[in-house]
């Protein structure tokens, strides 16, 4: 290696001369050029086959997520309509379970009617319900009176009802017939099977009513004997029935 310390480009261009040392140097620069070119073109080669093959590990995971989107697309869709039907199956039960409800009612209602051996008495309060109104305090009243096949008179008489609670924190009873249009008349019954009396009334600001008590007289009139049949309910919430 002590040879290449000698050379000099004043050893050189002694030796050659200045042209041959002119065409020594381009023949070099070509070399030199020619190494670099097809180092660059190797380089550029490798990074290319690197480049694609990352192109490719993309396009696969780019295929992969869409596979996997259109999979969970697909589960959701059935994820829906799996929700939707179970909620269409319980809307249905929940209606048959309301109509099921309904027809018990309307079955006992009847069989107090049709079936007396069933029942110890013949006249009964069958029903007392109460609903409110979007006015403050203003509700609506329905009783439903029933009387067994086994009698064949009419029942004639009327029905008295008192709520019981507090006003202005102090123990009260508010009597129907104070609270409403609903007079004797109005209150009044004469049927041989059921009969309903409905009606609407307002309640004191601070009064808070606690129970109803619903009271049916009938005089004794011709073969009719006086009686006075008394039922006690808890105050409803509203749109409920509190008695049956």
């Amino acid at each position: 290696m002590n040879w290449l310390k000698k050379i000099t480009l004043t050893g050189l261009h002694q030796r050659f001369g200045a042209f041959k040392l002119w065409i020594f140097t381009l023949i070099s620069l070509l070399i030199i050029s020619q190494i670099a070119y097809r180092i660059g073109n190797f380089y550029q080669g490798h990074q290319e086959k690197i480049i694609a093959t990352q192109n490719e590990r993309l396009d696969r995971l780019y295929r992969l997520n869409d596979e996997q989107q259109s999979k969970i697309n697909i589960l959701n869709v059935e994820l829906e309509i799996e929700r939707l039907a179970n909620q269409q199956a319980l809307a249905n039960i929940s209606e048959l379970e309301t109509q099921q409800f309904e027809l018990k009612k309307q079955l006992a209602f009847y069989e107090k009617i049709m079936a007396p051996e069933k029942q110890a008495q013949g006249f009964v309060i069958d029903e007392v319900s109460v609903s409110s109104s979007v006015s403050k305090n203003h509700y609506r009243l329905k009783v439903v009176l029933v009387q067994q096949l086994k009698s064949k008179r009419f029942a004639s008489g009327h029905i008295e009802v008192d709520f019981v609670g507090s006003l202005n924190n102090r123990p009260a009873t508010i009597k129907l017939a104070n609270v409403s249009e609903l007079d004797t008349d109005k209150r009044s019954f004469n049927f041989r099977y059921f009969q309903v009396i409905e009606g609407d009334f307002n309640l004191p600001e601070d009064f808070v009513p606690e129970k109803i008590q619903v009271a049916a007289i009938l005089p004794a009139k011709g073969t009719q004997k006086y009686r006075r049949l008394e039922e006690t309910y808890p105050w409803p919430e509203p749109e409920s029935a509190v008695g049956n």
